[in-house]
């Protein structure tokens, strides 16, 4: 949850003219209504579609006068439309991302190799990037069977939970893992998360070892994932893609079976990306 800063005019949304002692780690030239507002679009999500005033002035941490002039602001932008005192995100919202996806080519080039591993497969399939302490899910495509766990583009999951994100921090150079150990929690999900850092380097030394990482039931009861890399032509591990399912429909043995089809696909996607000079930088 984001929360005012001192130095920020929180009834008027406006900024100061100096920045307070002990803020010199931030340009002077930071927009801090910016960041105001982009926190406000950030407050909205699957399990909060609408919200009102008072309810977005509680998770952004600022005044229901702020929060007021940031969706007028936003309303005539066309990023937040307003009904009988409760606000949305309009569509328009995806425009904010659209490019980064666009010039990023993966899911572009990913998409039809997922929906063949998934037409060979039956079980869903999905592509992440890593973004700090998370995984952020760029391309999907759904199994034939329903899951419990709710994941669409743009959704963001706890890499250290996660068979994509194992790979992911698996990959990592020595000084970047120690940054991420340094500062993200190992938090429990389920009873099988794994939460103590010895145990979880040596599961990602294991996974740096074998090319693939297998999750089971570690973000949620009956989840299990088999996940493996997609390298550029510098062999740096820049996405993820994994094949996921419920253990009712599929043993972790026979997760495990299933690794070479998506190291496969994941070879067909770095083929494709080969000559992709936004996947080569």
């Amino acid at each position: 949850m984001a929360r005012v800063s001192p130095s920020f005019d929180a009834e008027t949304g406006g900024e100061p003219d100096d920045q307070p002692a002990g803020e010199d780690e931030r340009s002077r030239d930071f927009v801090r209504s910016l960041e105001r507002g982009l926190a406000i679009i950030r407050v909205f999500n699957a399990e909060r579609p609408s919200l009102t005033v008072s309810e977005i002035a509680q998770e952004a941490g600022l005044t229901r006068a702020a929060v007021r002039r940031f969706l007028l602001t936003l309303g005539e932008l066309g990023y937040v439309y307003g009904k009988n005192n409760r606000y949305e995100l309009t569509p328009q919202v995806l425009e904010l991302g659209y490019s980064y996806l666009s010039a990023l080519s993966f899911p572009d080039i990913a998409l039809p190799r997922l929906e063949k591993l998934v037409s060979e497969t039956s079980e869903a399939s999905e592509g992440s990037i890593l973004d700090r302490g998370d995984v952020v899910y760029v391309v999907r495509v759904p199994g034939p069977a329903l899951m419990t766990i709710s994941v669409n583009v743009g959704a963001r999951r706890p890499a250290h939970a996660t068979a994509m994100g194992r790979v992911l921090l698996a990959n990592l150079t020595a000084p970047d893992l120690e940054d991420y150990l340094r500062t993200y929690e190992l938090a429990q999900f389920t009873p099988q998360t794994i939460t103590d850092e010895a145990e979880f380097r040596a599961e990602l030394r294991k996974v740096r070892e074998d090319g693939y990482a297998l999750v089971s039931q570690e973000l949620e009861e009956g989840l299990v994932a088999v996940a493996v890399p997609v390298r550029d032509r510098m062999g740096r591990a820049r996405a993820a893609i994994n094949l996921s399912t419920h253990i009712g429909r599929k043993s972790v043995e026979e997760m495990r079976a299933l690794v070479p089809v998506v190291q496969q696909t994941a070879t067909e996607i770095e083929l494709g990306l080969s000559h992709s000079l936004n996947w080569a930088d």
